[in-house]
């Protein structure tokens, strides 16, 4: 049975706990690093969260590939069960887990879609990031696969514009076992249906996208709960 979950932001503690009681627990509560002067102020609020009951997602924020390692130690000190990585950092990160003894947290690995169905971009570090340079989708799969990451992170995909080339990414991924799939980039209420769809349609076990401003109240800057329990209740009726 496939299942859908979502990543989401919180203002707070209360509103993450709020979050995940409306949305019945289908959601991971986005941490972005940036955001924090430090890992250790980054870590102090995670722990919090943790304590409160409450899936933490840790972040980069932006997907700034500057912040991978920053990434990388505050995972290691709160043990999530889930990080956002860039495909150069995301080995690093599963073996940093794993020596510290957290064999729970999914980490997932940043692939860039290159503007054409079959060719994807692993270049996502802050150096790599600079070559236009594009393999297939085969490939990138293939090589997640033998750094044993469990978890496609597909990003920007522009909303729903570009179905053929997460179509393309999910198949590959899927073929090498590879079975969750994190689209994100520009994707709101009214476009994640049609992504998430995709991505089931092509094989995809697990699917979590990846869903910020559209759900926050601009004048409180909170997640507003009912809109990520509505948006999740329309997507479990596509399974």
């Amino acid at each position: 049975m496939a299942e859908i979950k979502m990543n989401v932001l919180a203002a707070d503690v209360q509103n993450a706990k709020e979050i995940v009681s409306a949305a019945e627990g289908r959601v991971y509560i986005g941490v972005m690093v940036k955001a924090y002067p430090s890992v250790d102020a980054a870590a102090a609020q995670i722990l919090e969260m943790q304590e409160a009951g409450i899936p933490v997602s840790v972040g980069l924020g932006g997907a700034d590939p500057a912040m991978w390692k920053k990434v990388a130690d505050t995972a290691v000190r709160t043990k999530p069960v889930h990080v956002n990585q860039v495909y150069p950092g995301a080995g690093y990160t599963l073996a940093a887990l794993k020596a510290a003894g957290s064999e729970h947290t999914m980490v997932n690995a940043l692939l860039r879609p290159s503007g054409t169905a079959g060719k994807v971009s692993i270049l996502t570090g802050p150096i790599t990031q600079g070559f236009d340079e594009y393999i297939s989708c085969e490939a990138a799969a293939a090589a997640l696969q033998e750094l044993e990451i469990p978890s496609v992170k597909f990003y920007p995909i522009g909303g729903d514009k570009h179905l053929d080339e997460v179509a393309a990414m999910v198949r590959a991924a899927v073929h090498a076992g590879i079975r969750v799939f994190e689209p994100t980039g520009g994707i709101g209420a009214d476009s994640v249906q049609a992504v998430v769809k995709t991505c089931l349609e092509n094989g995809a076990q697990t699917v979590i996208p990846h869903i910020y401003t559209a759900f926050v109240d601009k004048s409180t800057g909170r997640t507003e709960p009912a809109k990520v329990k509505e948006a999740l209740d329309k997507l479990y009726q596509l399974l």
